[in-house]
């Protein structure tokens, strides 16, 4: 007899990370990168002035758009978080990179202005399929059109290893 996959009886409100931090449309590029760096983390989705989610920005679409050489571009997208996350940069590298950053370029110019979201109660294996199929790292949980939530890439790993 076959097992169910336990994915299924998982729901997306079980798994998503709640407190999610969303930045403004209209922030600067370089304020961007410091809030990135600082968070530790590799992207953010994007808000409007209504808080409508409206994208989302990575440190990949800032390095694309400062092109400055502190990572390797030709890396396959789905090892380049991992490498600018292993970069291990230090204080003088992390300076060259915000001081490389274009401070006229705004989050809106560089952002993908495409919001992957399912609702609260969609199972775990839909969620994984949507980002596999769509080569998405994370996925963005909503209610009413409202952000509740946000499951990434490594929220599927921890619940497929628990």
């Amino acid at each position: 007899m076959a097992q169910e996959n336990p994915l299924h009886a998982v729901t997306a409100a079980q798994v998503m990370t709640r407190d999610v931090m969303t930045v403004p449309c209209d922030w600067p590029v370089d304020r961007l990168a410091r809030f990135l760096t600082d968070k530790s983390i590799s992207g953010a989705p994007v808000a409007d002035s209504s808080s409508k989610l409206v994208g989302v920005v990575t440190l990949s679409d800032i390095v694309r758009q400062t092109g400055n050489g502190l990572v390797d571009l030709n890396l396959r997208e789905e090892d380049f978080y991992q490498s600018m996350l292993d970069a291990d940069l230090s204080p003088e590298d992390q300076r060259a990179f915000h001081e490389s950053v274009d401070q006229s370029v705004l989050i809106q110019d560089i952002m993908t202005p495409v919001v992957f979201e399912v609702s609260t109660d969609t199972p775990l294996i839909k969620v994984a399929d949507a980002m596999v199929k769509g080569h998405i790292h994370r996925v963005f949980v909503t209610e009413d059109r409202k952000l509740k939530g946000i499951i990434s890439a490594l929220d599927l790993l921890k619940v497929i290893t628990d």
